[in-house]
């Protein structure tokens, strides 16, 4: 009795038969920054305001829920606005690293992240623009749901972005 050729493949060893083919792209370990300063990606080091001013967003929020203080409205404005432009640095450096680097394109978690990314700064840009039509009017109720929403998606793209990182050292070493 002859065997199916689908059977016989499973019948190998697991290492014959799983190979990711994404390891064994040439390009896979050419993940060397090309936007950086000093061996620092760019990215990585502007990334971080738009993900913190999104949480301060949220809070100043919940904050003239909680006590009324127009202050809070004013500093959810300035907040939102922020995190849009500085999410325009990080969304160009994040770009060009993703186009120029052999070794970050061949991921599916970069582009995962380049699009939940994109999602996530048309939600700033959206929630800064919401704001400027009356800073204490739109918080309640719409106003702090696109917050928290945010605060979400911020979440999402960079649980992507630490794989890159964290499982594929991306950012934290040169590559070969």
């Amino acid at each position: 009795m002859t065997q199916d050729p689908e059977t016989q493949d499973l019948a190998k060893t697991p290492d014959d038969a799983l190979v990711d083919p994404i390891t064994t792209n040439p390009d896979f370990e050419l993940t060397s920054s090309k936007i950086a300063i000093l061996g620092h990606p760019i990215h990585a080091m502007t990334v971080a305001f738009p993900v913190a001013l999104t949480f301060c967003t949220f809070g100043a929020d919940a904050f003239y829920w909680w006590t009324g203080d127009a202050f809070w409205a004013r500093a959810a404005v300035w907040a939102s606005g922020t995190a849009f432009l500085f999410g325009l640095l990080a969304a160009l450096s994040g770009t060009m690293e993703l186009l120029m680097v052999p070794g970050i394109r061949v991921r599916s978690a970069a582009w995962t992240h380049a699009a939940i990314a994109v999602l996530l700064l048309s939600l700033l840009g959206a929630n800064w623009g919401y704001r400027m039509t009356g800073y204490e009017t739109v918080i309640l109720p719409y106003g702090i749901l696109l917050s928290a929403f945010n605060v979400l998606v911020v979440g999402a793209t960079g649980w992507h972005g630490g794989k890159l990182v964290f499982d594929y050292g991306l950012g934290a070493a040169k590559g070969s």
